[in-house]
C-alpha cells in the first residue's frame, strides 16, 4: 500500500472538506468517501451532493458508500432501546467505533489506503509507552475527543485528525480564503439522524411504539402526577415537566420497570461517585484501583476530579472529589489527564450515600 493515500470522511460539511483540503496541501493523495447512514427524505443524497461538489472543487476522487442498514442495526436501534430502558445514549460514541472507522477503514483496504482522516477537532499522539492516544484540541470549546474515547488502538494507529491544531473560526477563514463552496455552510446538528431533535418523536415514528404514560412519583414513592412516558425525560431534566409545586423540580431517576420518574429536589440529582461498564482503555493498558483521572460525565461538561475505587473485569467503580450534577446512565465517562484521553466507559447509574 502506498503510505501516502488517505481515505478522508467527506460528510460535506466544513470542517470534512478544510480536512481534506489540508492533506492534500500536505502531498498526500486524498481519496473522499462519503457515507449515507440514514434516509430521512432527500437528506443522505443532500451530504452526498456537497461531499461531490467539495471533492470536484479539490480535484479529488470520490466515493459513496450506503451503510443504511449497518446504521440502522448498530445506531439507532441501539438508540431506542436505550430510551426504553429508562437511559439517554450517546449515539456518536457507538457509531464513530463501530461505523464510521470500520467502514473507512474497510474501504481503505479497497482502495489501497493505508491512513484515514477525519475533521474531528482532536489529536492524535503515539505515546511514550508505545500505545496511541487522543489529546485534547487546542480550542477548548470545539474539542471532540469526548465522543472519540472509543476508538481503538489499531483505529488510531491508522488515522490523521489536521484540525486538533486549528480553531474553528481559523478553518472557516481557510475554506473561505480558497473559495470551497460550503464554506458559508452551518454547523450539523447535535444528532444526524434527528434534523428536528425531537427524540421522543422519532422513536415513537421508527418502532411504530406508542409509549404508555405513567406516574411521577417523589423520593418517597408518592404519587405527584403524570408524565407522558419515559422517553420524553432524563435524569436533572426540569423544563416539560408539567408540575405544579410551586418550586423548580427535577428528574432523579427513570424507572422502566414500573413506568415511573422520579422527581425531587436539585440536591437529589447530585451524586459523589458513579459505576461504568463497556470500558476502552486507551493512553494507558487497563484501569487501575487509585488511578487518579479529570473525569467528564457528557460531552458539555466541563470535568471534574476524580479516583478510580474499584476495577472488575469490565467496569469499574469512579469516586469524585466533589458531587457531580445529573450523572446519567447511558452517557459516556471518560477519562484524561493533562489533555490525554486515558479512556472511558458507559455509565451505568449514579453511586448516592
Amino acid at each position: 500500500m502506498d503510505k501516502k493515500k488517505i481515505i478522508v470522511g467527506l460528510s460535506g460539511g466544513v470542517d470534512s472538506s478544510v480536512t481534506a483540503y489540508l492533506l492534500k496541501e500536505q502531498g498526500y493523495d486524498v481519496i473522499g468517501v462519503t457515507m449515507v447512514n440514514f434516509r430521512d427524505g432527500n437528506a443522505g443524497e443532500k451530504i452526498a451532493g456537497d461531499a461531490k461538489k467539495v471533492a470536484d472543487f479539490l480535484g479529488i476522487p470520490h466515493y459513496v458508500v450506503d451503510f443504511c442498514s449497518q446504521f440502522k442495526e448498530t445506531v439507532i436501534d441501539y438508540f431506542t432501546k436505550e430510551y426504553f430502558s429508562g437511559r439517554t445514549p450517546n449515539p456518536c460514541v457507538v457509531c464513530n467505533r463501530y461505523i464510521k472507522w470500520k467502514a473507512m477503514m474497510e474501504q481503505g483496504e479497497k482502495l489501497g489506503a493505508k491512513y484515514i482522516a477525519t475533521g474531528h477537532y482532536a489529536q492524535i499522539t503515539e505515546l511514550p509507552n508505545g500505545r496511541f492516544s487522543l489529546k485534547c484540541s487546542v480550542t477548548t470549546a470545539k474539542d471532540q475527543t469526548y465522543a472519540l474515547y472509543g476508538l481503538t488502538q489499531d483505529q488510531l494507529s491508522h488515522t490523521v485528525m489536521p484540525l486538533g491544531a486549528y480553531t474553528k473560526d481559523q478553518i472557516r477563514e481557510i475554506a473561505g480564503k480558497i473559495g470551497l463552496p460550503v464554506a458559508e455552510k452551518p454547523d450539523s446538528m447535535e444528532i444526524c439522524f434527528i434534523p428536528d431533535q425531537d427524540y421522543a418523536g422519532y422513536i415513537e415514528k421508527t418502532t411504530g411504539i406508542h409509549v404508555p404514560k405513567g406516574n411521577y412519583v417523589n423520593q418517597n414513592g408518592e404519587i405527584i402526577g403524570q408524565h407522558q412516558g419515559i422517553i420524553h425525560y432524563t435524569i436533572g431534566q426540569r423544563k416539560g415537566l408539567n408540575l405544579a409545586m410551586g418550586r423548580p423540580v427535577f428528574v432523579t431517576e427513570i424507572r422502566p420497570e414500573t413506568n415511573e420518574v422520579v422527581i425531587g429536589e436539585n440536591e437529589d440529582v447530585f451524586a459523589k461517585a458513579l459505576r461504568c461498564s463497556q470500558l476502552n482503555a486507551m493512553a494507558v493498558p487497563a484501569f487501575e484501583s487509585g488511578m487518579e483521572v479529570f473525569a467528564k460525565i457528557r460531552y458539555n461538561h466541563k470535568g471534574a476530579p476524580a479516583v478510580i475505587k474499584s476495577v472488575e473485569e469490565d467496569s469499574l467503580l469512579l469516586e469524585f472529589e466533589e458531587p457531580q450534577r445529573a450523572v446519567t446512565p447511558g452517557q459516556a465517562v471518560v477519562f484524561y489527564r493533562d489533555d490525554y484521553v486515558l479512556g472511558g466507559g458507559i455509565i451505568d447509574g449514579p453511586v448516592r450515600g
